[in-house]
Formats: C-alpha cells, structure tokens, sequence
C-alpha cells in the first residue's frame, strides 16, 4: 500500500459529522485489502488517498486514517481519546507519596455488543455464537498489520444498535491515531449550559492561540508525510458552534496549502432532540452564517443532508424507495449521508483514471458558483439479472436520484456542470444482452458500453450540460455496525429482487448512483434560507449576538449570500419565497 498516490487529508467536525464520518470510516475499513501479494491486480479505489502506515512502540505496523476529529466533552463514551494502537502496557505512576492513599475508580461506560465483540476480535477471540453466520469479517483496518494478514474465520453479527447509539463512538469499527481527537473542554456534548450552538462561540474558539497551535500541529503531522497532497476533505456540521469553528478551520487550510483542494460539506441532520423555536432561530442563522463563509474558503461546498430546505419551515425530507430508515434517529440518516458521501468522493480516490481536487473544483465552481448540490439513487434501482440500460429505461423520464442538499431537482435540465458516479455494476450488466438482430427497445440498449449508456442517459436529461461520468465496479460493502434499513425487496448483493429477503439476510453490499451537481437549484434553496433569516426580528437575536458576530457583521452576510444566490440564475419562478 505504499504506492504514489495524491493523498487527502480528512477533518470532521462537529457530532452529526463525526456520526457521518464513522459510518464513512467504517465503510472504507470494509472495502481494505490486506493482500501483500505485489502481483495482486490493483484495486480501483486508492487506499492510501485516505491513509496513512505507522509504526507503533512496539514495531508493530498500524494503518490509520489521515484524520483530524472534533467534538465537545462527554462525545467520545467508552473510547480514548489517544486511542490504544500505542499503549505501552505499563501504569505510568511516578508517585513517590508513602503515607496512606485513597484511590477513586470512576465505572467506565457500558459498551454495547458490537464493542464488545469487536474487542474480543481485536484480543485473537475466533466468534463461533449459534446466531452468527459464517461469512468472513475482516479485522478492523488499523490495528497491526502481522494481525490482520492472519486468515481467521470470523463471524459477521447482525447488530440492532437503534436503542444503544447515544454517541457516534458507539459504532466506530476502525482504530483511530492519538494525534486525530481533539476535544473541546470548554463546551458539553450533553446539557443546556456550556453548549456549542452559536456561530460566533465556534469563530471565537477556532482563533484561540491553543487551539489554533494544537490543530496546526496535528496537520502539520499529517500533512508533512504525505508525496502529493491533493487536498482537504472537510465534514462540518452545519447548524451549530461548528459552523463558526469551521469557517476559522478552513479560512486556515486556505491561507496555509493555497492551490490544494478544500471540498466542504455542511452537514445537518433532520431534527435535533429537545427542539424549541430558539433553537430553530440559531440552526437557521449557523446555517446562513455557515454557508457565506465555508464557501468562500472552500473549492467546493456541498451541503449534505436529507432535509427537504435549510429554511425554517423546510418540506419534507428526502425519502427513498427501497429504505426503511428513520430520518429522525442520526445512526440512520448518517448511513445514507455516508453512502452519498463514499460515491461523490470516488473520483478524486480512484487509483488510476481518476480526477484531481483542483480539477473537479475547477470543472463545477465556475463564475462564483461554489455551492454544489448533491444526489443520489441509494440503492441504485436494479432488477437482480437485468442490466443498466433496463435500470435506467424503467426510469422513464424521471432520474432515479433523491435530494441530498436540500435542494430539489428542478427536472427542466438546466445545469451548469455535473460529475455522476455509477458504482456496484459490472460486468456484462453494464450493456444489453440482446442477442444480435434483434431491435433495441430503447437507445440505451445500443450502447456498447457502460460509460455510454451513462452519458446517453444523462445527456438525454440534460441535453447541453457539461458531464464528466465515473463508473467503478466495487460496490459500497455493508458490514457490521452498519444499520440494515433495507426493505425485503432488496437482496444481499443490494439489488431487486421478485421475492422477499429472508428475514435472516442482511444487505452487505450496495449499488448507488450519485451527482454533484452546480445547479440553478441551488439558487432556490440559497435564496429560501437567506429570505428565512433577513425576516427574523432583530430583537431576538440578542442571545445570538452576544457571542459575536455584531448585527451589521450579519447583514453583510446576508448581502453575500444574496449575492451568492444570484450566481446561479434569475428565479426558477416567481413564487415568493424565492424573492429577494
């Protein structure tokens, strides 16, 4: 794993976007291979774009991801902040006190089953319970590599987590490095006082000399080893604190690594727990605040999130076909938001043929336009035995992808640029098996490959719209923790099927089309929640303000995200809450 390749550097921040970054760690753990054969065939996706090989005290080779994580005291539950790839093994106690000492054991927390039986695989425990199946699971991604090239039958556990998820901690299947957490002492995760929930609390803690050192220590760490940076991926929550810390993390990234990539995505969640109309006013004004600002310091920005509007009265969420999610739980929608996330991601990781950062950046942030919206098909909608073009035939004049920026397709086919990526088909599914002199039932089914019947498809939708198509084999693989929210029409393998999946069966893997998309819908959305936020009364965001930024700082960046809005066209219709 020690090939070239253009490396990224990953930071999360904020609790729903370290929810979404488990799952997404998790899933890429999933799809490691430990083959040291060099004659192997190379995989499509580059492991080493996301990360990194170490040594431990003991010599003993660790693989890590190139990660920098945030989040409030009280987020992390049973895991240690240093992680324990680097334990010693020995009690550090240099007392040299001889009198009479009183020693006060705090209880840990109780870890769920899935922790614990991931800490009985970690220990060399071979799991042979009457209720497991025998299909083989791959040892976490990051604990010793002499340990993980050992061939083990290990059990695959169908978990129910739903009731036992407080913190995203709860579920994380991969080793973390000691230098990727940072907690912030000075906010809670849990309880009404000494929370992070105002923009100018996280603007304020980001330009703090301490953590301004610790977090330029940790990039410096990451940064330095790497042959070709290629950029910074960045998960930020959206609607809170980290929406100003953010904005101060990633005006940094500029200003230090000027010409690598910085692709954002705000993260937000359906709802939160303990809601009040408060509440709603500051997740309304982060957002906006949040907007302005991670864009501007950002290639790209892509809000992601099954939320129908960043408004305060947004529609509906997104919903999706062949799922059976609750939206309301974040173990849920974090699933599907990773998924998305793992899909529009794959062009800049492909290990051959892939697209540069800068280059993408540079292909859809064309004249302002720096916000992106995101969609997806999960799962992609696709008879077992059939074959793209039927998939995609069966769509009609509709596009099988949902909403996943808050920004509901306009279906007119007016796009600026887009990049889609189709990945989990292959093969002989890719193109028509009719057999020859028999007439094509669609155009679709001419096509002699799979890219072409792709682009065939898209360009029918989007007839004039510059469109760069990726397809990749390798499906998204489901393992344990992650949810079955599968409906019994899907199969194991993700696709449709006649008859129902046994109650038994879980989904382990996934076929998902997505795009990233600069659209004049993004201009609806900008301008709903710019409109939302200029009609709040002033006198209600004393609270707000009082932590920063002052009521003129605002309206400035209410003037720039009007501006922001404009870049994407004049309004798709004249319905009021588009005007400016």
């Amino acid at each position: 794993m020690a090939s070239v390749c253009r490396e990224v550097v990953t930071l999360q921040l904020g609790h729903y976007s370290n929810f979404v970054g488990t799952h997404w760690w998790n899933l890429q753990d999933a799809s490691l291979s430990y083959d040291p054969d060099p004659n192997a065939p190379p995989t499509e996706l580059h492991s080493d774009v996301l990360y990194r090989e170490g040594v431990t005290l003991g010599g003993q080779t660790t693989y890590t991801p190139r990660l920098i994580a945030m989040d409030l005291k009280g987020s992390l539950s049973s895991l240690r902040q240093e992680g324990s790839l680097y334990e010693t093994g020995k009690e550090g106690n240099s007392f040299t006190w001889e009198g009479e000492l009183m020693t006060h054991r705090e209880t840990p927390p109780t870890k769920n089953t899935f922790l614990q039986d991931l800490d009985r695989l970690d220990g060399g425990e071979v799991l042979t319970e009457g209720d497991f199946d025998t299909t083989q699971l791959q040892c976490t991604g990051s604990v010793a590599m002499e340990t993980v090239n050992v061939s083990l039958e290990r059990a695959q556990k169908r978990y129910r987590l739903e009731g036992s998820v407080r913190v995203w901690s709860d579920f994380l299947r991969v080793h973390l490095h000691p230098r990727t957490l940072t907690i912030i002492n000075q906010y809670n995760h849990e309880g009404e006082s000494s929370r992070l929930e105002a923009f100018g609390q996280g603007e304020a803690l980001c330009s703090s000399a301490a953590l301004q050192e610790d977090l330029e220590d940790r990039l410096h760490f990451f940064v330095e080893e790497c042959d070709y940076l290629q950029g910074f991926q960045v998960l930020c929550d959206l609607q809170d604190g980290f929406s100003g810390l953010g904005s101060g993390v990633t005006e940094l990234l500029h200003d230090s690594y000027g010409g690598r990539g910085i692709f954002t995505f705000g993260l937000a969640p359906v709802n939160y727990p303990d809601p009040s109309p408060m509440k709603d006013v500051y997740h309304l004004i982060n957002s906006a605040l949040g907007v302005v600002n991670l864009s501007n310091h950002s290639s790209l920005f892509c809000p992601l999130t099954l939320r129908g509007g960043l408004g305060r009265h947004p529609p509906p969420p997104s919903s999706f076909p062949h799922l059976q999610l609750d939206d309301s739980l974040w173990y849920h929608s974090s699933a599907v938001l990773a998924m998305a996330l793992d899909t529009v991601t794959v062009p800049y990781r492909l290990g051959q043929g892939g697209t540069p950062m800068w280059q993408l950046g540079d292909a859809l942030a064309v004249s302002g336009r720096k916000v992106v919206a995101a969609y997806g098909a999960i799962p992609f909608p696709m008879m077992q035995g059939s074959c793209l073009p039927d998939a995609l035939s069966s769509c009609g004049n509709a596009l099988p992808w949902r909403p996943l920026s808050a920004c509901p397709e306009l279906g007119d086919g007016r796009v600026f640029g887009q990049s889609v990526t189709l990945r989990g088909v292959e093969g002989r599914s890719l193109v028509s098996s009719l057999p020859p002199g028999n007439t094509p039932p669609s155009p679709l089914h001419d096509c002699d490959s799979g890219d072409e019947v792709l682009e065939t498809f898209i360009g029918n939708h989007y007839p004039s719209t510059p469109v760069a198509v990726q397809l990749v084999s390798s499906p998204c693989r489901l393992t344990p923790p992650f949810p079955q929210i599968f409906r019994p029409s899907l199969g194991e393998q993700g696709l449709l099927q006649s008859s129902p999946r046994p109650p038994h069966s879980a989904v382990r893997s996934m076929a998902v089309l997505s795009s990233l998309q600069s659209s004049p819908a993004v201009r609806r959305s900008l301008a709903e929640l710019c409109s939302s936020t200029t009609a709040l009364d002033p006198r209600r965001l004393t609270s707000f303000l009082s932590a920063g930024p002052e009521l003129s700082d605002l309206q400035e960046a209410l003037e720039q995200l009007r501006t922001l809005a404009q870049c994407y066209g004049p309004p798709a219709s004249s319905s009021g809450d588009e005007s400016d």
